[in-house]
């Protein structure tokens, strides 16, 4: 790490240790300051400028470089320790921070990672629920995981015991790829029973934690953790959780972050079912009974290759089922639309859509839309 990168990164270590500053005012700081040395040099009376920060703040900011060397010390020490674990420390200004993490409300400014992240990775989904499954939460959590893998969509989940650890599992042994989100720092790995799967993640995907080394997997933690699940995944999908299951907190965290929410249905006679029930009964998550239905929710989102083109079949066509086949693609179009490419009148089309509708190669939506199926 270069000196001036060091700098910043204590400068910033700094900012964030001040009760009360979090990345929100860090943000409208540097709308203002444009560097983090700037902020901290800043007089009494430009900082006050700045919305949000208080006299009371602006007076911590101005005292806040008393503790310059320690904090400096104190990083120098962690980076140490991070390079002998093969881990990286990464800033939201990166170039290799989560493009969809940076979109939440309240993103982490700083993450800690073993494992390096890829191309792929822009295409995640969340898989979360309950620590303790029933034998039905387990089968569907496989089937979704192992499926969504061999779409070569990234599973994300949090490392915890039941639904999570089943997703990670499912998704390493698809060859799939899969990212975990702890709440503790990197080298405490919690539940400890999962000291393998850990290690197997970092070797097939990426481990995520915002808290530095040492960190204990304390409960206030793990809220915090839950943010970054559904901020790093395109949606969240809910499998088995009581009402008030951590599960459901990342269902909230995904419906504010403006993310898609998925919900597999469950028996109405056990509490497991009781999170993604709901969710489905409020219109907070679609109901879904195969991938195929997360992936056409998904479809404007992700790109072709990722895998939810579905080869067609080996069907006869006609010259004209023909010509209406080819201007449908993985994303909806609308029947007039349709006649205007194939230049036919709308009732004709109407009828090769019905007949490819047969034969499976096309599903109608709502709104006399189409899609190859």
């Amino acid at each position: 790490m270069s000196q001036t990168n060091l700098e910043n990164l204590v400068y910033l270590r700094l900012l964030l240790n001040i009760g009360g500053i979090g990345p929100l005012k860090i943000f409208s700081l540097l709308s203002k300051f444009n560097s983090l040395d700037r902020i901290l040099h800043a007089d009494f009376n430009s900082l006050l400028l700045v919305e949000g920060i208080s006299k009371t703040l602006a007076t911590k900011i101005k005292f806040s470089s008393d503790r310059y060397n320690e904090i400096k010390s104190n990083l120098i020490s962690e980076l140490e320790k991070l390079n002998f674990l093969g881990g990286r420390l990464i800033t939201f200004w990166d170039d290799d921070y989560p493009e969809l993490l940076k979109k939440i409300y309240f993103p982490p400014l700083i993450i800690y990672t073993l494992g390096n992240f890829i191309e792929q990775d822009k295409y995640s989904l969340a898989i979360v629920g309950t620590r303790q499954p029933s034998p039905y939460g387990k089968i569907v959590t496989e089937k979704f995981s192992s499926e969504l893998s061999e779409k070569k969509i990234t599973v994300v989940s949090g490392l915890a015991r039941g639904i999570d650890s089943i997703a990670h599992e499912s998704a390493l042994k698809s060859n799939g790829r899969t990212i975990a989100v702890i709440g503790s720092g990197l080298d405490v790995i919690y539940p400890p029973e999962n000291k393998k799967l850990f290690s197997q993640i970092r070797e097939n995907g990426v481990i995520i934690s915002e808290f530095e080394l040492g960190t204990k997997p304390d409960a206030q933690n793990f809220p915090r953790r839950n943010r970054i699940i559904s901020g790093v995944s395109l949606g969240t999908l809910i499998i088995e959780t009581k009402f008030n299951g951590g599960a459901m907190q990342t269902a909230a965290y995904a419906l504010d972050q403006n993310r898609e929410i998925f919900a597999v249905p469950g028996n109405l006679n056990i509490q497991q079912s009781e999170g993604p029930n709901a969710l489905i009964q409020r219109g907070e998550a679609k109901l879904v009974t195969c991938v195929e239905d997360i992936l056409l929710e998904l479809n404007l989102k992700l790109k072709p290759e990722v895998g939810i083109n579905i080869p067609r079949p080996s069907v006869e066509l006609t010259l004209f089922e023909e010509k209406v086949f080819n201007v449908l693609t993985n994303e909806s179009k609308q029947i007039d639309e349709i006649a205007a490419l194939t230049s036919m009148a709308t009732s004709d089309c109407l009828v090769y859509l019905l007949t490819l509708e047969f034969k499976g190669l096309v599903k109608q939506l709502p709104g006399k839309m189409f899609i190859r199926y």
